[in-house]
């Protein structure tokens, strides 16, 4: 194939990913640089204000990843 001529769209799905993968790397390398807009902002702190006054209302990564599987069957 001609690398002139070649497109994303004519790689391999793993080729794709890898792709996708890298992509996401570069990105996440400099959080800085991704936005977040106001309403997140304030949504993080209403969530961490709960968090606080409610301790207890959060979940462990172990149960997260426990409810996931059950519910999706995994």
């Amino acid at each position: 194939m001609d690398a002139n001529n070649t497109s994303i769209f004519d790689l391999s799905v793993s080729e794709k990913l890898q792709l996708v993968e890298d992509l996401w790397d570069d990105i996440a390398a400099i959080p800085e640089g991704i936005p977040i807009h106001g309403w997140q902002k304030e949504e993080l702190a209403r969530r961490k204000q709960n968090f606080i006054k409610n301790p207890e209302s959060g979940r462990s990564w172990e149960e997260v990843q426990r409810r996931i599987r059950n519910r999706h069957g995994r």
